[in-house]
């Protein structure tokens, strides 16, 4: 590998600086370049740019602040940054197997990974706009060798896509953050990612009775911590009762043993029931309306449920709820026949309006889907109580709220990617974010605040640098209250001083 090396160049009478890391891409010269600004003193390694200021470096030891000891500049003001958000970030991560496991995921390019999840967690945006974030952050003295231009970042993400490099993380990320759990109950669900980027992956899927031009994200989470375990993607036009084999294989693959999983109807077919009864995995999942068992107990107990042995008080809502074993598939299984007491009433009402208006349908026809009305139907490979049915099914709407941050909170949407390799990037950092998102929701649970919330209320807390100190701004009430939370305190200066 070449090493790098500082080259001098002169313009206009001032001599001015780069690191130059010779470099090959695609067979073509590709020099990692990292400007290190105008000369201050050559000999002892002192230079000044507009985003660190005055500053040292070296290639053995790197950048530093503290030694730089002209008498003339030590008091001067270098930089204000926003602080208290980075500060808590990185912080907070310290104390969790979490910074060292993302640090070492490119141990090389760190700071690149470190600063794109800041970025991502604290900002959010276009990758273009990331190095404008970073250079007005406390991140950009934590991590000041982050390499953040588009073209940089582009490459960075195509390392990050890199199959090798996911697999070794998956390894050191299941042992590490679920350390001590021999088997998971797991949640599985997709979400689309529409886009009109012209890769293989796009293609036309229709889900909900709407049709995109899209890939689909699969996420699969721990039914205990609620954490995401694993990531796959597919095409659009994949439906998603074609991928749950093929997801629980590579869990296998990669050491997770699961013993119970969560399915929405989406994933309920012979093949998938079967394949889940023969690797002994307990299964929970939604049967749809068009579905052929469905009706066949629509049809046979739908007459009888109306009974007050049958109901159930779910969130305030009356609900009737029948238990029924039958063979299905050649496996013996329970069917829970269930019915929205309110949310019958309210579609039974509508049908009967639409029914009036509509001079097609027979009276036969209209009392025949009104059968169904507020019905939905669960299957479980275990009997369960009928009052703990739905909430042990509704634990699913936690993936639900993972997709939620992945949009609007961590940036998985719009796809700004024009090739696979660099796609598989993009959503690690995505996935990489999430993580970092519900460890902050977690841990502020009690508060009245949203992990984004804090992050806003202490982006206020600036510092400002020096050459030989960074001086913190007094922290609020407000921000010291997030920051109990998290078991953190704000300092008022870095590196302290007596």
């Amino acid at each position: 590998m070449a090493k790098s090396f500082i080259h001098y160049d002169t313009k206009n009478g001032i001599e001015y600086a780069s690191i130059y890391t010779p470099g090959w891409s695609n067979g073509k010269k590709d020099n990692d370049i990292v400007y290190l600004g105008k000369v201050i003193d050559k000999k002892r390694g002192i230079f000044k740019n507009r985003s660190r200021g005055e500053f040292q470096y070296s290639l053995e030891n790197g950048f530093s602040y503290s030694t730089v000891n002209n008498t003339a500049i030590l008091n001067e003001e270098r930089l204000i940054l926003d602080f208290g958000d980075a500060y808590c970030l990185y912080e907070y991560l310290k104390s969790t197997p979490y910074l060292v496991l993302f640090e070492n995921i490119l141990p090389c390019e760190k700071g690149t990974v470190m600063s794109m999840l800041g970025y991502k967690v604290l900002s959010n945006g276009a990758n273009c706009y990331a190095e404008d974030w970073w250079e007005g952050s406390y991140t950009s003295v934590l991590y000041p060798d982050a390499a953040l231009k588009s073209q940089r970042i582009s490459e960075f993400l195509k390392r990050l896509g890199d199959e090798g490099v996911q697999r070794e993380f998956f390894r050191k990320y299941l042992s590490t953050a679920f350390d001590g759990e021999k088997e998971h109950g797991i949640l599985i669900d997709s979400t689309g990612m529409p886009n009109a980027i012209d890769l293989p992956l796009t293609a036309v899927n229709t889900h909900g009775g709407k049709t995109t031009n899209e890939a689909r994200l699969i996420f699969v989470v721990d039914k205990l911590t609620h954490m995401p375990l694993f990531f796959r993607y597919n095409a659009g036009n994949i439906v998603d009762v074609s991928t749950l084999v093929a997801t629980i294989s590579e869990l296998k693959a990669m050491g997770v043993r699961i013993n119970n999983a969560i399915l929405d109807a989406g994933y309920y077919s012979e093949i998938n029931m079967k394949a889940l009864h023969k690797a002994n995995i307990a299964y929970l999942t939604r049967v749809g309306p068009n579905r052929k068992l469905y009706k066949e107990l629509a049809n046979e107990h739908m007459n009888g449920i109306f009974q007050m042995k049958y109901t159930v008080i779910y969130n305030e809502r009356v609900l009737y709820i029948k238990r029924v074993e039958k063979n299905i598939f050649g496996y013996n299984v329970f069917c829970y026949i269930i019915v929205d007491h309110a949310r019958r009433s309210e579609e039974t009402a509508r049908h009967l309006r639409d029914a009036l208006d509509d001079r097609h349908k027979t009276p036969e026809d209209v009392d025949n889907e009104l059968k169904t009305k507020g019905m939905f139907v669960l299957l479980s490979s275990s009997q369960i109580e009928t009052a703990d049915i739905l909430p042990l099914y509704y634990t699913r709407q936690m993936i639900e709220q993972i997709f939620d941050i992945t949009k609007n909170d961590v940036d998985l949407l719009p796809l700004r990617v024009h090739s696979e390799i660099t796609f598989r990037g993009h959503l690690m950092l995505t996935f990489l974010s999430t993580i970092i998102c519900l460890l902050f929701q977690k841990a502020l649970k009690l508060s009245e605040f949203s992990a984004s919330g804090a992050f806003t209320v202490l982006r206020n807390q600036k510092c400002k640098v020096f050459a030989d100190r960074i001086i913190i701004k007094e922290a609020t009430k407000k921000m010291c209250n997030i920051l109990k939370m998290l078991g953190l305190t704000s300092p008022t200066t870095i590196p302290p001083v007596d």
